[in-house]
């Protein structure tokens, strides 16, 4: 495929978990009418960000893959004929549940799914409580439009996730992701952290010689126990090319939708201008398996 149309979706969300889902197959409509043949969502679309307690009435909000939620998607990814991807929280046993990102090809059948790997446990983010770390590896998921290296989340920050599904033969990298900042934070320090979060996900570009889809949410959510003063998600939705250009940008305060041409050819060149993948000193790289080196 030469060029990628990309739809973006980037929205706030509410309490019930049905107004999501309806908001959310709208978006996914307008952007299929607008041209993108892959959609791509948040994390955790169908819900409020819940892991900021540990109250485990909030497993809950997990379903069975397949199941409802996947039976929606598969609908409207049959309905549309485009590929969507979708972060949902899988329940695979009493007790047993995982972060999982499901991407649907366009005849509606489920094309693959990802279990995240890398689980933070930080203030407002309690996702260790909530999640069992995947187990399936970092393994592409092949569709009619190449072979997707998705990710979901805190896995952005670890190069080795990226160049792994690189190496595998992933044509392009998908973040679903939900981050933003706590309110004491100063400006000085919020503009930090977001501009670290894009730069590192644009060096995975880089360093990969691939495009780069992240999806985050926006707005500000409350915390329920009133220990913090909740999350203001900071939008900032990209897609970049693999060269790290930002081919586009979401604003850092409001919903946003957009379908962006992604030329995937220019891959290709890059690597040739470029061979990072042909230089690397594979026989050197043993202690990368070692959690530090004393």
């Amino acid at each position: 495929m030469n060029e990628l149309k990309v739809g973006i979706i980037q929205l706030s969300k509410v309490a019930d978990v049905e107004t999501n889902r309806r908001r959310l197959a709208k978006k996914i409509r307008e952007v299929a009418a607008s041209g993108a043949s892959i959609i791509v969502n948040q994390e955790l679309h169908d819900s409020l960000y819940f892991c900021q307690t540990e109250s485990t009435d909030n497993c809950d909000y997990a379903v069975e893959i397949p199941g409802k939620a996947t039976e929606l998607y598969a609908s409207l990814a049959k309905e549309l004929g485009v590929v969507i991807v979708t972060s949902l929280y899988e329940r695979r046993a009493p007790g047993l549940y995982h972060n999982t990102a499901v991407v649907f090809e366009k005849d509606g059948s489920i094309a693959g799914k990802y279990r995240t790997m890398h689980i933070p446990d930080d203030p407002a983010y309690y996702e260790k409580f909530y999640f069992t770390p995947g187990d399936m590896g970092f393994e592409p998921i092949d569709t009619s439009l190449g072979r997707l290296g998705v990710l979901v989340c805190w896995d952005q920050w670890y190069p080795e996730a990226a160049r792994l599904m690189a190496l595998k033969g992933a044509d392009i990298l998908i973040y679903p992701t939900a981050i933003g900042w706590e309110s004491t934070d100063s400006d000085d320090e919020k503009a930090r952290q977001r501009d670290a979060w894009v730069t590192i996900q644009r060096a995975h570009g880089v360093a990969n010689g691939i495009p780069v889809v992240t999806v985050n949410r926006v707005g500000h959510e409350p915390d329920p126990s009133g220990a913090t003063n909740g999350i203001q998600f900071w939008g900032s939705s990209f897609v970049c090319g693999p060269q790290g250009e930002l081919l586009y940008e979401s604003p850092s305060d409001a919903e946003d939708v957009a379908v962006v041409s992604v030329d995937m050819k220019r891959s290709e060149h890059v690597r040739r201008w470029w061979p990072f993948l042909r230089d690397r000193r594979i026989d050197a790289y043993g202690n990368l398996t070692k959690r530090f080196i004393d």
